[in-house]
C-alpha cells in the first residue's frame, strides 16, 4: 500500500534524465505499485467498453467500436509534466494533479456512436465523470476533434478498493487518422511554410468532418432500407 507521506521523489533525482528516470522506475516500489493501479483501472475501463460493444452489436447489428487502445504515461513524461507545472515530485502529487496517467482511446465508426458510448459509460453507477471536453461540437483552432472524459473508477485489490482516474478519448476513424498524422507533421522541427501547412491541416480536418457526416448518413439510409426489408418479409 502506498504511503501517503512518502519521501519526495526529488530525493532520488535532481533533474529529468536517464538516471533520474531509472531511479523512479526501478528503485521505487511505491511508484511501480501506483502504475500497476493505473493499469488495472485501464483494464476495468476497457472491459466496460467491450461489454457495451457486445450489447450494442446485438441491438443495432453492428459494432460501434472499431478498436480500443490503452497507454500508460511514461516516467519521462510524468516528470516533465510535474516540473513544467511546478508540482512536487511525489506520488501523492502524481495521483492528485495528473489526470492523464492512464489513457484509453476508443475508436468508433460514427460520431453518434461516440456520444452513445460516452453517455452509457457516464451513466454507470461506479463511474464518476470529473471532466468532459467536447472537441467534436467545438473543435480546437487547429481542427482537432475528439470527445475527452476524465473518469474516476474503482479497482478492487486483495485488501482494498482504490479510486483511480482515467482519461478516455473518443474518436472516429477519420478523427484518429487526422490526429495521428497531424502530430507527426506538426512536431517535425524547422518546417518551412508553416502557415501553409497549418492551413492545409485545418482544411483536411474539415474534409474529415464532412466525411464523417456523409458516412453516417449512408449508414442511416442503409439501416432504413434493411429495416424496411425486414418489415416486408415479416409481414408476408
Amino acid at each position: 500500500m502506498i504511503n501517503r507521506n512518502e519521501t519526495p521523489l526529488h530525493g532520488l533525482l535532481t533533474h529529468i534524465g536517464s538516471k533520474g528516470v531509472q531511479s523512479l522506475q526501478e528503485r521505487t516500489l511505491p511508484y511501480r505499485e501506483l502504475m500497476s493501479y493505473y493499469r488495472c483501472a485501464m483494464m476495468e475501463v476497457e472491459t466496460k467498453f467491450n461489454v457495451l460493444n457486445e450489447e450494442l452489436n446485438l441491438k443495432y447489428d453492428r459494432n460501434p467500436i472499431e478498436s480500443i487502445k490503452t497507454r500508460l504515461k511514461s516516467p519521462e513524461s510524468i516528470l516533465e509534466k510535474l516540473n513544467r507545472k511546478g508540482l512536487p515530485l511525489t506520488l501523492s502529487s502524481i495521483e492528485e494533479n495528473l489526470f492523464d496517467i492512464a489513457g484509453v482511446r476508443v475508436i468508433c465508426s460514427h460520431p453518434s456512436d461516440i456520444y452513445r458510448l460516452a453517455d452509457a459509460l457516464s451513466a454507470q453507477d461506479d463511474i464518476r465523470v470529473i471532466e468532459r471536453k467536447d472537441y467534436i461540437a467545438h473543435p480546437k483552432p487547429n481542427g482537432y476533434r475528439s470527445l475527452h472524459l476524465i473518469v474516476e473508477i474503482p479497482i478492487f485489490l486483495h485488501d482494498q478498493k482504490r479510486l483511480m482516474k482515467v482519461e478516455v478519448q473518443f474518436r472516429t476513424i477519420s478523427m484518429d487518422w487526422w490526429a495521428s498524422l497531424e502530430h507527426k507533421i506538426r512536431y517535425k522541427k524547422d518546417l518551412p511554410e508553416m502557415e501553409f501547412i497549418e492551413k492545409e491541416l485545418f482544411e483536411c480536418a474539415s474534409i474529415s468532418a464532412d466525411l464523417d457526416r456523409r458516412m453516417e448518413e449512408l449508414q442511416r439510409i442503409s439501416s432504413q432500407i434493411r429495416d424496411a426489408e425486414d418489415a416486408y418479409f415479416t409481414a408476408e
